[in-house]
Order: C-alpha cells, then structure tokens, then sequence
C-alpha cells in the first residue's frame, strides 16, 4: 500500500489533527510494507509510529526504526526535534495512540465497518457476557467472532489472546477483525476495557452496540481518579454517536439499571437506542423474576418488549444473572429471536477462570474465580454463601495487585472479613511492591471485622502454600475459594512473568501437593 493511499483512508475516517507534514521527497508514493510501534520490529518499508508509553516515550527509538528501515514516521514530536535524515517522510500528529488504531484499521480496509461490533465493557463480568452474547449471536445463524481477555474466536479457531492482556494491541484487534470478515463473519463481540479504551487500543472500531456491566472500584489508580476511570468507559458510549453506520444495524446503548455508579451517567449520553436492564427491576425493559438459584445453576423468567421467555443456565450466582440480562439485551436489539436468546444461554457452560469447579473427588466444593474487585469478591461469597445455606463454611484465600490501586486493598480484607469463615491472604502478582506490606493492608481490612490472625485469618505468602492451607483448612459440605487470578497462565514477581495457574495449583492441593512456579518468598 502507498503511503498516500494509507493516509487518505485514514484522514477521511477520524485521523488525529495532523500538525506537520515533513516531505522533502515524494512521501505520496512511498510504499508502505507494514506498521509497528515497536523499533525492534521494523522492517524495510514500514511505517513507524512513536507512540508515548506510561514508562518509555516511542520518540527515542525514531533513529532505531530508520537505521533498521523504516519508510515513514508518525509522532507526536517537531521534525525538527528528532534529526529525520533528508527526504524521510514525517507525518506529526495531535495523538499517535489514536493515529496508530486508525492506520492499522486502514491497513486492513477497515474491517469493522463490514461487522455488526458490540463493545462490553464495566469492571466485573464483561467476559461472560462477551460469551454470552457470541453464544446467543450464533445460535440465532450469525456467523460471529469473539475477541475476550481470555481468547479470541474466529470461525473455528480458538485463539489464546495472552497471559495478562486485558484489550489487544490495536494490531491485533485490526487483525482479528480481518481475520474474521474473511472467515465469513458478519457480527462480532468484543470485551473493552477501560485500560484499552483511554489507550486507544480499540480505535478504528466502528461500534454498533455498546453494554455495561458495571462501574466498580477498580483501575482507580491507572486513570487517576475514579472520574476519568468512568469517563474512559463512557468512550464506548460516545463513540456510538461518529462511529460508521452500516446498513439495517442500529446505534444501541445497553445500560444495568442495578448498577447506580454508571446508569445515570451514561444513560445522559445520547445514542440512537436505549435498552435498560435490571434483576427484578421495574421501569427496565428487560428483567429476570421468578428467578430459582442452586449449585447446578439459574432458571428465570425473562420479561422483554421483544417478549417473555424461560430461561435455564449452569452458570451460578445472582451476578451472572445481571451478565444474562446485559447478552440477553444487547442480542435482541441486534434482532435475535427469543429461541436464540434461550438456546445461547443454555450453552455457555461456563467461562475459564469464572467460578469453575475443581472436582478432584473431595467432600467438599473447590472453585477458582477470577474476583479481583471488592465487588467481584463480594458476589463470589455471596454466592458461595447462598450454596453452603448454612450447611458449611465459606474459605476463601486470595490477594490484591501491587502497582494498583491500594485502597482496594484494604476493602476487599473488609469484604472477605464479612461474608467469608475462613481467610487466606496470599500474593496476586506484588510487581515491585514488598509483598508483606500487601498483605499487611489486606489484613487491616480483615480484622476491622473483629477477625483473629492464627483463628480465622492468615497471611500465607506463597500462593502455592496458600491454596493447601485453605484445602486443609475445609471439611465435607464447605466452599474453598481461590480468587483473583481466574483464567491467567502468570504471576508477577518484580518485572518478570512467571508460570502460574490456580486450576492447576488448586488440583495439586486437592491432593496435598503445592505449585512451586513462583520465586521463593523473600518478604519484598
């Protein structure tokens, strides 16, 4: 592709305000062989785009991208200022995050614009309702792909999206798209994150639908103040307003009438279409009563302008209730039948990481759920709580990030010190932060409970040893939780990745065995 042809296609769609363009040759004819923000990825004929990163600015390694090739550069800085040599053509930009999605988008001929896109996004839950909603899309004949942080389908592939990805790289979000259209699909789901969505890691995507979940304490710390974490959300919303239109596909907002943190927020966004979802909710247009919870599952009634029907899931717990209604939602504004809406839940079994059993024949029930929020931490107990009805106790043993936001730390000790028994503080990827100074704000949530360490509270560092104290620690009829991690194949120890996971971690303490992939506990 030229250069010039790159351009046009992108400065005809929503190409950040360019500044400067720097064309002492003919930049209109320079063939472009592919794009990177990455230097080390440069080969003869790309494109280079310096991308400013939260720890290292893309502009140092302008002079690496051209002494390894590069045909062009896209920044943010003056020419002047980075010593391009003669006849380099340099296109300056307001946002390069922004220009980079755009490009790759062109690059692949917009692929979005040829898919009915739906966007989920919200603190807790967006992953089962991503699968939710491909599951019901399918059921109603609509070839669909899936982009989630746990993995990405497209026809009959399944694709692992990463060890700690939340939304892709905009490469790879282009490139899925792509991948999609040409395996045949006409609609597709994608998970958005907060993270991915202020980072501009979704532009290029024309959406058509957007759903909240919920807007909990989370990220707080990433955006700097819980505002912008909201706002970064409502720029799913708001997108809907300049985003392509595509024939017969309506503009739909999907808001949780539940959730007050984000209903009247973003309801005050205008869009072509609202549809409104609550549990037991008057004044929505879709909500669930007569609901039955057990440890097999969900049956409920669901009530809709588009009709009522019984619906029966394996899934557990009043919050996937809430994620059935934000699918059910969105799918029948997108059209699909009841039948489909009914089929589509009946055949998600369940979503890795989300409160999967672990049955290796013990007395009692062992599950590991990816609750890495108070609010998360707090639907998983109380769900677990709703199981045992008195006839157990609930033992959870879990951790909270370090590098993030710290207060959470402290309220979710406050929640486990409330609804769990037993608790088990243990390490959730520390990074650089002292380990022991986690789990000491952990603690000092717990014991605002009137919680005993050594009783009904302990700090076990090693996650590993962790999960076989709480095993140990359960009796027939009990729960053991092991929360925080879910889905993900690494934990963060300094910079380094290393190999982890809960499944396998609780397995081995279901036979009194401990995972040993992580770095011996040092206490910093």
């Amino acid at each position: 592709m030229l250069l010039r042809q790159l351009l046009t296609a992108v400065s005809e769609s929503a190409m950040p305000v360019v500044l400067e363009i720097s064309d002492s040759a003919t930049p209109g004819d320079t063939p472009i062989a592919g794009i990177t923000d990455d230097s080390r990825q440069v080969r003869p004929g790309f494109l280079f785009v310096a991308v400013r990163g939260v720890h290292v600015d893309g502009h140092r390694f302008v002079p690496a991208a051209v002494a390894a090739g590069a045909a062009a550069v896209v920044g943010e800085e003056p020419a002047a200022t980075l010593n391009l040599p003669f006849g380099l053509p340099y296109l300056r930009v307001v946002d390069a995050r922004t220009a980079l999605g755009w490009l790759h988008a062109a690059w692949h001929g917009f692929p979005s614009r040829r898919l009915a896109l739906t966007g989920v996004t919200g603190t807790d839950g967006k992953t089962t309702t991503t699968n939710l909603l491909y599951a019901i899309l399918r059921a109603a004949g609509h070839e669909t792909g899936m982009i989630s942080t746990v993995n990405a389908r497209i026809g009959a592939l399944n694709l692992d999206t990463g060890l700690h990805t939340t939304t892709p790289h905009p490469a790879d979000v282009q490139r899925y798209l792509a991948d999609m259209v040409a395996a045949g699909a006409t609609h597709a789901v994608l998970e958005t994150t907060s993270e991915g969505l202020a980072q501009q890691r979704l532009a290029g995507c024309d959406f058509d639908v957007a759903v909240v979940t919920n807007i909990t304490h989370e990220h707080v710390t990433a955006h700097g103040t819980w505002e912008a974490y909201r706002e970064a959300k409502a720029t799913l919303f708001r997108g809907l307003a300049t985003a392509a239109r595509k024939p017969d596909v309506p503009k739909v907002a999907v808001l949780n009438r539940d959730d007050s943190r984000s209903f009247d927020y973003l309801r005050a966004i205008p869009v072509e279409q609202q549809v409104v979802y609550g549990i037991e909710t008057a004044d929505v247009d879709v909500t669930a009563c007569d609901i039955d919870y057990s440890p097999q599952g969900i049956r409920a009634t669901l009530h809709s302008p588009w009709g009522k029907v019984e619906v029966v899931s394996p899934l557990v717990g009043a919050f996937n209730v809430s994620n059935i209604l934000a699918a059910a939602s969105a799918a029948l504004a997108l059209g699909a039948p009841l039948d489909a809406v009914v089929e589509g839940i009946a055949a998600v079994q369940g979503v890795p990481g989300r409160m999967e059993r672990i049955d290796e024949g013990q007395p009692f029930t062992a599950i590991v759920d990816f609750a890495h929020t108070p609010n998360a931490l707090r639907v998983a107990l109380l769900a677990a709580r709703q199981w045992v009805a008195g006839q157990g106790r609930v033992i959870v043993a879990f951790g909270s990030a370090g590098l993030r936001d710290r207060e959470k730390r402290r309220m979710m000790g406050e929640v486990a010190g409330e609804l769990a028994d037993l608790i088990v503080l243990t390490a959730e990827d520390p990074r650089t932060e002292p380990l022991d100074d986690i789990l000491a704000e952990m603690a000092e949530g717990v014991k605002r409970h009137s919680r005993v360490e050594g009783v009904d509270f302990w700090r076990v560092p090693d996650r590993g040893a962790a999960l076989l104290h709480a095993v140990r620690l359960a009796r027939p009829g009990d729960i053991v939780l092991a929360c925080g991690k879910g889905h993900e194949q690494s934990m963060c120890f300094g910079t380094v990745e290393y190999p982890w996971d809960d499944r396998k971690a609780l397995r081995r303490a279901l036979h009194g065995e401990t995972l040993d992939t992580l770095p011996t506990h040092s206490g910093t």
